[in-house]
């Protein structure tokens, strides 16, 4: 087992902390669009401080949860501020997310309040009302709508910072489970902030740092490990609506630090523009959400001569391992346990295997989420009797203390940095007229790491099947990213004694 630095716990409330890191640096840039319009630390705070009256108003409550499913916008990062300080638990939405997703997290969550971009307001309007009239507001990505007109108009008074415990519920994120139903993973003021000083100290955080975001921010990656490292530091923000290869390279010279998903870095290196030169005020790239293909890293090492630091977390954990910012960066593992996190790998009883062994990848520390909303069972099922959080990875650990994932014990696909459970599509995919079965796996995809496909068991009566049918169906019940790329048909799917789908062996079929 590898003993964890220590860490300092730093204050309870992950708003405080972040708060404090920017007094006496109120005038600093805090988020720059493009266009050059910018906020200040300044500025975010006190929008952030009177959006929580206005939560108040609203009758949001300590505890209470905010879903918000919008554009990424600088309002919307006051928004999750404003949560924080309220003592609401914030609930972010992957903005793909359909009708039927969005009515499940309705149901599960019963959040007090919904905030949506207004092109989705119809549906969410009718999904609230059939929940017993959760209240809808409204946020462009101008950050104009009615929760703006309402601040406006009621003119809340600034509300003070709720006073908090380190174990009290900060954010819920949905995360799908192999069997179907996405799972609520419930994460304290803790949880983060002691998370967001780990990776301060790991990657060593500089106040004079500049970062590009260009990730989403309704998932861990974008919302917390770059949000709130850049906060750490009051630290300025180029802030991308999305990412654009393009953008990206013009800004590379302005800053110190990029954080991205695999997808990030092989686009840009399709960049003749990409060069040392263009790099030496980098610091650090990050990589992160996927595996980083070792081919990628060492392209990347030749056209910049800087090595892309890889580390490994997960929904549920936020970070847990990170390969060093001084020393080397091997390629094709994750590299050491955060400060304050144990990691260990272990065989099917349980026991720590020596290295250079596959086997379950489990973590502890204070960064480990509490467990699942509202599922006892499931929570207790995913903890070792010692503490450990069972990841659902494979992994291994070298004679000199670097992990590799080696595999996903639980088939999970993650397409661009996107998670994807088999299981949840597979339901959508069997329900569909003419399908008898089906078995949804990741093939090798050069941009996205893994895409989507779906290996399809025809009923014999019914209309004919073919993939178009198939994937222009799926579209409207679920997220883009999702929906399979690749539709294979077989009269059966190929089973173990036991009769479960053996998908090994499709990925290798149809790997090609």
């Amino acid at each position: 087992m590898n003993a964890p630095k220590p860490l300092a716990q730093g204050p309870e409330s992950l708003y405080n902390l972040l708060h404090e890191r920017c007094q006496g640096r109120e005038d600093q840039v805090c988020m720059e669009v493009p266009g050059g319009q910018s906020w200040t630390y300044g500025q975010v705070h006190e929008h952030a401080a009177r959006l929580a009256g206005l939560l108040a108003q609203l009758g949001v409550q300590p505890g209470d949860r905010v879903a918000v499913q919008v554009e990424k916008s600088p309002e919307a990062i006051s928004l999750y501020l404003a949560c924080l300080r309220a003592g609401a638990v914030f609930l972010p939405l992957n903005t793909a997310y359909m009708r039927a997703e969005l009515e499940y997290f309705l149901h599960d969550a019963e959040p007090a309040l919904v905030v949506v971009r207004p092109a989705g307001e119809e549906t969410m309007r009718g999904l609230a009302e059939a929940q017993g009239g959760i209240r809808v507001e409204t946020l462009d990505a101008q950050g104009g709508g009615s929760l703006t007109r309402a601040l406006a108009e009621q003119a809340p008074e600034p509300l003070a910072p709720h006073p908090v415990k380190r174990d009290d519920l900060a954010c819920i994120l949905y995360t799908s489970g192999t069997t179907g139903r996405p799972k609520g993973a419930m994460l304290s003021h803790g949880n983060l902030g002691s998370n967001a000083l780990a990776l301060e100290s790991a990657w060593g955080w500089r106040d004079d740092d500049v970062l590009i975001h260009a990730l989403p921010i309704f998932h861990v990656h974008g919302l917390f490990v770059a949000i709130h490292c850049a906060m750490l530091g009051a630290s300025k923000i180029y802030f991308l609506p999305k990412f654009d290869a393009d953008q990206v390279i013009k800004l590379i010279p302005q800053a110190t630090v990029l954080m991205g998903v695999p997808t990030f870095y092989t686009r840009l290196l399709q960049q003749p523009e990409l060069t040392p030169e263009l790099c030496s005020n980098i610091r650090l790239f990050v990589s992160g959400s996927a595996p980083l293909l070792e081919e990628t890293f060492e392209q990347w090492h030749e056209r910049t001569g800087h090595h892309i630091l890889e580390r490994y977390g997960m929904t549920e954990t936020g970070m847990n391992i990170s390969n060093p910012l001084e020393g080397e960066r091997r390629p094709g593992t994750v590299g050491f346990p955060l400060p304050g996190v144990h990691a260990r790998v272990v065989d099917e009883q349980g026991r720590e295997l020596p290295a250079g062994e596959v086997g379950s990848l489990q973590v502890k520390g204070p960064n480990v989420f509490s467990g699942y909303w509202r599922l006892p069972e499931k929570t207790a099922e995913e903890f070792t009797d010692d503490g450990y959080f069972i990841t659902g990875d494979m992994g291994m650990v070298s004679e000199d203390g670097y992990f590799a994932i080696v595999g996903r014990a639980k088939d999970l696909v993650i397409t661009g940095g996107y998670n994807v459970y088999p299981k949840e599509v597979e339901g959508f995919i069997d329900a569909l007229d003419g399908v008898r079965e089906s078995a949804v796996i990741g093939l090798p995809h050069p941009d996205f790491g893994e895409q989507v496909a779906a290996v399809v068991v025809p009923e014999q009566s019914g209309d004919k099947l073919d993939e178009s049918k198939v994937i222009g169906q799926l579209k409207g019940e679920l997220a883009g990213y999702k929906v399979p790329k690749a539709v294979f048909f077989v009269d059966e799917l190929p089973r173990n004694t036991m009769g479960k789908v053996q998908k090994n062996v499709l990925r290798e079929q149809y790997a090609s």
